[in-house]
């Protein structure tokens, strides 16, 4: 644990995370506990964390529900036991229940339901079963949180004693009163209460009538409050039996406490574990806010985290509708080391602090918000040297503090590092400080360590185009409109397109010019090859995207096509059965019919019968066997078929209907045409088409050849005016 330091934490906002899990706890020692988190290197814990994470995650979504876990803290109760002679109060009893019942409940539970949840299984098993403190703790308080009558046979003399006390307090209270009050001493109110005890609202001119104990006066001095003489010697009598009470259920509850104060370390056990569940349970809470899964964990130092998103910004995005982008990394013995280059405000620092963050999440039991296919491994130190780490209190530069930063790293890098350096080797003359750094990722390279680093160092960017187990990566730019698409590329080196930000932030052109000049021409040319090979894998990764969209297009019309076509040919084949089961019926009927014919005309019985049994033979001779089970299912498929057919005609009908209707609405709807004689007209109803005659008011006589008729102009439709 001590080999991820605190300050690495920091780097990578992991302090703002347990803030968010904390928030997500149900208690304030679970809110504490959450606080206080930090990354594991044992990989036996790391999986026990992550395991029990990922069970409780599952029962958000099965009907297996984990019971309630709340509690409140019993801190100061056990602080208690541990010293002698000292009571608990009554409160402190009912929470210890509290935590005895609940922990009962998840031993039950998860002992029902433990192929589900074996971690939380095993975890709740490991503790010692208790009845005994509940029971303990029920024959002496009740559920309202009282001391019960018969905790002791003393107390219940006690209480009984003072019951009766009570009744005689109240009986000679109830003479007095309806003594004086005849006697018209009383204030309207008659009574009231001062000391917890029952006094008589007595008038101030009678005080000196009523015997008892002034208990007080009203603020107006009008009403004297007395306690009457008959009741004052049953409240002292009352007032000794209390006393008596209080003793006794002092030495109850001393009595229980000592009862109790041998199970301490098991109560503190049982505390811990609901305060540990109550951590999983944030974290599971946490989890699915964020997406976040428990990706495949390998042994074979294989980091691959892809469409990664960083929780933090996931959420913040999530709150203003903002759109997220994801990253997608890989680390493995063949790549070991990625140097990212490219623009700044691309993404960089981003993509190295997702990187970190999830990793610390990871081997501190929280899941991670990546693709299910995702796979990752664990490092035993995690080092980052991210952001302005000018130190004000030991008068270091940003670049001192780097290379002390430095230093560390070295001495502390291997096999098991994993190493995030935002802009590294900045801070100095750039020349020098490429080299010092261009050493460095040697040594880191040659250790063996895992690593990322951002850089705009062109020797950096080379060098890891030279070594074997290191590869080059850029953050995808806009080469048009110089924007950002957040989108990590493995294998090039990115352009920091200084020239084209500054002209794109105004920067005169002639000045961009004049600066070009001042450098090496050699590095422009680089600078500018890199950002044409950058525009141009720019614009083939969206050509490339836009063909697959294409093709995934294509596939699925094809398979749509497909399906409508193998439709339609068991529609056809269908349709081709019924039609030639139809003709052999016709056919059938023919024959059947013509013996009927014969059989009107000759009336010969025999022959019509021997016809018949000729014509049943012929057409079972064509028939299959079959039993009765294939002859009920064939049978039930052709009425089917027969069903489905009569639908489409009739939709065919309905259409035809809604079509002609239309075009008669149409024609009614259309200017009424003037008519001359000789024009060729048809009824609107009608196919006929005939010339007219004659015209009068209205009127047309139609001429059809054959025959002539007289109609209404209105019921005419003009097929062809006569030419001139």
């Amino acid at each position: 644990m001590a080999n991820i330091h605190s300050k690495t934490l920091q780097d990578l906002e992991f302090p703002a995370v347990l803030q968010q899990v904390a928030v997500r706890c149900n208690t304030e020692m679970g809110k504490e506990l959450a606080k206080t988190i930090v990354p594991a290197i044992v990989e036996t814990a790391i999986r026990e964390s992550l395991g029990k994470t990922a069970e409780y995650l599952s029962s958000f979504e099965s009907d297996n529900r984990i019971p309630n876990h709340g509690f409140d803290s019993i801190s100061g109760e056990l602080k208690l036991l541990k010293i002698e002679n000292t009571t608990l109060e009554l409160l402190g009893f009912r929470r210890i229940h509290s935590i005895c019942d609940t922990v009962a409940t998840h031993q039950k539970f998860f002992k029902k339901f433990k192929e589900y949840f074996p971690l939380l299984y095993t975890t709740s098993s490991g503790l010692e079963s208790n009845s005994e403190i509940p029971v303990l703790i029920n024959n002496v308080i009740d559920r309202f949180g009282e001391v019960k009558d018969n905790a002791s046979e003393e107390l219940l003399r006690i209480r009984r004693s003072m019951n009766h006390v009570r009744g005689k307090i109240s009986q000679s209270f109830g003479a007095a009163l309806s003594t004086y009050q005849s006697s018209d001493y009383l204030d309207e109110i008659r009574e009231s209460v001062v000391e917890n005890r029952r006094v008589l609202a007595v008038k101030a001119m009678y005080r000196r009538k009523v015997k008892g104990s002034v208990m007080g006066t009203s603020k107006t001095g009008s009403i004297v409050y007395i306690e009457p003489e008959a009741s004052l010697k049953h409240s002292r009598e009352l007032n000794n039996l209390e006393f008596e009470e209080k003793e006794e259920v002092q030495r109850i509850l001393n009595q229980l406490t000592n009862q109790l104060r041998p199970f301490g370390e098991l109560l503190r056990a049982y505390q811990e574990y609901l305060a540990q569940i109550d951590v999983t349970a944030a974290k599971a809470k946490y989890a699915a806010d964020i997406n976040a899964i428990l990706p495949n964990l390998n042994a074979n130092n294989r980091l691959y985290l892809r469409d990664a998103y960083h929780p933090l910004l996931y959420l913040n995005n999530k709150r203003k509708n903002e759109k997220t982008y994801p990253q997608t990394i890989e680390l493995h013995p063949e790549n070991r080391i990625i140097v990212i280059s490219g623009p700044n405000a691309g993404g960089k620092s981003i993509t190295l602090k997702t990187i970190g963050l999830l990793q610390v999440m990871l081997q501190s039991g929280l899941l991670i918000p990546v693709h299910e296919r995702s796979e990752v491994c664990f490092f035993d130190k995690i080092l980052t040297d991210i952001g302005d780490n000018q130190s004000i209190e030991n008068h270091l530069s940003t670049y001192s503090y780097r290379l002390k930063n430095m230093n560390q790293f070295l001495k502390r890098c291997n096999d098991k590092t994993l190493f995030l350096i935002d802009e590294f080797g900045t801070g100095s003359d750039p020349e020098l400080g490429g080299a010092l750094a261009e050493t460095f990722l040697e040594v880191f390279y040659e250790r063996g360590s895992y690593g990322v680093i951002t850089t705009h160092y062109a020797n950096l960017k080379a060098l890891a185009n030279e070594l074997p187990h290191a590869t080059n990566a850029n953050m995808l730019f806009d080469g048009k409109t110089l924007e950002p698409t957040f989108q990590l590329v493995l294998g090039q080196a990115g352009s920091s397109f200084t020239f084209e930000v500054a002209q794109k932030n105004g920067i005169p052109y002639s000045l961009i010019n004049k600066a070009k000049k001042k450098i090496d021409r050699g590095k422009v040319r680089f600078d500018a090859t890199i950002a044409k090979l950058q525009k141009e894998r720019s614009k083939m990764s969206k050509t490339g995207s836009r063909l697959q969209e294409e093709e995934a297009k294509a596939r699925e019309e094809a398979a749509r096509l497909e399906k409508l076509n193998a439709k339609v040919k068991s529609k056809l084949e269908n349709y081709q059965e019924l039609y030639d089961h139809d003709q052999r019926m016709i056919q059938l009927g023919n024959k059947v019919n013509t013996a009927a014919d014969r059989y009107f005309q000759d009336k010969r019985k025999r022959v019509l019968v021997s016809e018949l049994l000729r014509i049943v033979e012929t057409e079972n001779s064509k028939r299959k066997k079959k039993t009765s089970k294939q002859a009920k299912a064939e049978r039930a498929k052709k009425a089917q078929v027969a069903q489905e057919a009569q639908k489409e005609v009739k939709v065919i009908r309905e259409k035809k209907k809604v079509a002609q209707k239309k075009a008669v609405i149409k024609e009614k709807n259309k200017p009424a045409p003037v008519f001359k004689i000789g024009d060729l007209v048809r009824m609107h109803d009608g196919k006929a088409v005939g010339t007219i005659d004659a015209l009068e008011k209205g009127k047309a006589i139609v001429n059809y050849g054959t025959f002539t008729t007289n109609v209404s102009t209105d019921q005419l439709a003009l097929v062809q005016a006569k030419k001139k």
